[in-house]
């Protein structure tokens, strides 16, 4: 009987250590999976402020079109007889929790689109849809450019 001591003490040690890495598998995943819901909100809210700044742009009162002055403009535009709202709602950065947004200006300082503020390396680098083909390729969220440029003609 003496020769069999320790065994159970060894099995108990493996156990521990096979549920050890299991464990920080099922964490490493887990953080995984969050990060790419987030970036799957940034997509979603960079789109929104796209969207927007192109309806403001686009219903720009007479001939001449002009970009938003700054996010705030997005949720009530009255410069015509019909009040517009492009934007319901200012959105926070999903990467930072933040309400703080890189601004993309034109040369006279007016918004024409957003970016997050995140350092990160994206999850997603490929597979964009057509409209998203800048994004491609992109080294951080930063990079991440939501822009409303005219098609001209």
């Amino acid at each position: 009987m003496h020769r069999q001591r320790g065994y159970s003490y060894l099995i108990a040690l493996f156990a521990v250590a096979v549920l050890l890495v299991v464990s920080l598998r099922a964490l490493e995943h887990s953080k995984t999976a969050g990060r790419r819901e987030r970036e799957a909100e940034l997509l979603f809210v960079g789109q929104a402020y796209q969207q927007a700044i192109k309806d403001y742009y686009q219903f720009s009162p007479g001939t001449s079109k002009q970009y938003p002055p700054d996010l705030q403009a997005l949720l009530l535009d009255n410069r015509a007889t019909r009040t517009r709202r492009p934007l319901r709602r200012l959105y926070r950065d999903p990467m930072t929790g933040s309400a703080d947004w890189g601004l993309v200006k034109t040369p006279d300082g007016l918004v024409k689109g957003v970016y997050s503020l995140s350092t990160e390396q994206p999850i997603k680098t490929g597979g964009f849809p057509e409209a998203l083909q800048a994004l491609e390729g992109a080294k951080r969220y930063q990079d991440w450019k939501f822009v409303f440029e005219p098609t001209p003609g």
